[in-house]
């Protein structure tokens, strides 16, 4: 069996499930937030979501770089050292590992996000190495373009 060479979704038809906001981020009101993810990476390292919630503040920490797509509604993101910035359908924005920002939203929001872990030097230097092996020898990290 051969591995397909993309896959697709229709975001709207993504199964979200409760994923409870930890209590103490919460600074106001009583957000209920869902999530669904809908596909992973091959290597497992990536993962792609759809998240929604309705109104409230709250601290939010990231993990991982998080590249978000507002699909509907709207959230205002606020950071130390950086003016608020209104996020709303159709905007994009990257949250970087190992930071946090202040999620206020008003009535509710809905995103898709793409998780990748924040990869350190060590790890970056071996998968540079490994593709420049893989395009010497044509194997593994070689690609060609569309």
């Amino acid at each position: 069996m051969t591995n397909p060479t993309f896959e697709s979704v229709r975001l709207d038809d993504v199964v979200l499930k409760p994923d409870p906001i930890d209590p103490a981020w919460i600074l106001e009101g009583n957000p209920v937030a869902r999530s669904g993810q809908w596909s992973q990476s091959r290597d497992t390292t990536t993962s792609y979501w759809v998240w929604d919630c309705t109104a409230g503040r709250f601290n939010w920490y990231f993990d991982s770089d998080e590249t978000v797509y507002v699909m509907e509604g709207e959230v205002i993101v606020a950071s130390d050292g950086q003016e608020p910035r209104s996020l709303r359908a159709g905007d994009a924005a990257i949250f970087y590992a190992g930071t946090h920002a202040e999620w206020n939203v008003p009535v509710y929001v809905r995103k898709s996000a793409v998780l990748r872990p924040h990869l350190s030097k060590p790890v970056l230097f071996a998968l540079k190495l490994s593709r420049r092996i893989g395009r010497r020898f044509g194997g593994f990290g070689s690609h060609s373009s569309a």
